[in-house]
């Protein structure tokens, strides 16, 4: 730490690295599935910009993460291994595997993908036991009002992207392509038991607890999100899987799982519009740049593509319609998220208040 405190960066830049947001990935999210939006939308003149753009995105935030693992390692354990925090971590895989999916949609580069798939898995494993060994076996555990909230759901988002990059990549990993795809509908089906067993907590929480208008951050949007990204991951293997062997043996369940997960994401939308109407109108809560907001952003985008996807896979394009709307909707959240985060970080009185309050990058969320 006495090296980077001695080094020509300032002690604003230092503070940043100490307390930077573990889930910031979610900006590499929010920009890559608005990036592939955006392609199936035909706008290709801000579908490929997007992608280097997220590539130097992805970039800079892994250079920040391992500074603050080199020098701020004790930060990042406590992180980690909290309740509230330590999901958010899940937004590292999920970003490297949503960037790995971005490069093929747009490029085709499945070398490059599969680099950041085979990434994505390694950091799947690390974090998933590590964190959920670390709160299993801890002494002072938090009560289920406190102790959970929309981000856990982030691992499931995480477990999906890894599914959807693994199918796509597949083709290029023979004689091992076979393999590939059954971790690929191995990774799925958990993803789809994770998210049951996750979201049954995170609803009980929602309904029988008292819901503080300030803790409904837009990290709740993953309600929704997570189970498109099932839903996008689904319609992937049905898509790009074999036509024989044990994927073809599970097609009619797929197809089935698939559908009743894009309803889900369908019927969170208005109830999540609602409670958002509530804090922000009725209880007053102003609006204001939080990095959860690229979760928010990400959730609107993989709605747009798995809706594309499922009216593809299922030959219905009633819902086409649909994906489009979304589709800019998803474009114009990302371009008021990303004038909100220029502001936070340029702005003079945000310059004065992150000072006086501590916070840089987004703080803890």
């Amino acid at each position: 730490m006495s090296s980077l405190r001695r080094g020509p960066l300032g002690p604003e830049f230092r503070e940043a690295v100490a307390r930077l947001y573990p889930g910031y990935f979610a900006l590499v999210m929010a920009t890559g599935v608005v990036s592939v939006s955006a392609h199936l939308l035909g706008i290709v003149w801000l579908a490929d910009p997007l992608l280097w753009l997220n590539v130097a995105a992805y970039s800079v935030l892994v250079v920040l993460t391992a500074l603050r693992l080199a020098f701020y390692f004790r930060r990042v354990v406590e992180d980690l291994t909290d309740h509230a925090r330590g999901p958010a971590f899940f937004t590292i895989v999920a970003g490297t595997c949503m960037l790995g999916s971005q490069i093929v949609t747009l490029t085709g580069g499945l070398y490059a993908a599969a680099v950041l798939g085979s990434v994505g898995v390694m950091l799947w494993f690390l974090l998933t036991y590590s964190f959920l060994t670390a709160i299993t076996v801890r002494d002072d555990k938090p009560d289920l009002a406190h102790g959970i909230n929309g981000t856990w759901l982030i691992a499931v988002v995480g477990t999906q992207s890894v599914s959807a990059l693994g199918t796509l990549t597949a083709p290029i990993l023979a004689p091992w392509d076979e393999v590939v795809l059954l971790f690929a509908a191995a990774m799925y089906l958990f993803g789809c038991v994770l998210y049951i067993l996750t979201i049954t907590l995170i609803f009980y929480r929602m309904t029988f607890f008292r819901l503080d208008p300030e803790a409904l951050s837009p990290t709740y949007w993953i309600n929704m999100g997570a189970v498109a990204t099932t839903t996008l991951a689904g319609a992937t293997l049905l898509r790009h899987g074999p036509q024989a062997g044990v994927l073809a043996q599970l097609a009619p369940f797929s197809t089935g799982l698939t559908a009743l997960f894009w309803v889900t994401a369908t019927w969170w939308i208005p109830f999540l519009l609602l409670l958002g109407a509530w804090r922000h109108l009725y209880r007053g809560v102003s609006f204001r740049y939080e990095p959860q907001y690229w979760g928010m952003v990400f959730a609107l985008g993989v709605y747009t593509v798995c809706t594309f996807d499922l009216a593809d896979v299922m030959q219905l394009p009633l819902l086409l319609p649909i994906a489009r709307a979304f589709g800019y909707i998803a474009l114009l959240s990302w371009l008021i998220t990303l004038a909100g985060l220029i502001h936070a970080l340029f702005a003079p009185a945000a310059m004065v208040e992150r000072r006086s309050e501590g916070v840089s990058l987004g703080g803890e969320g």
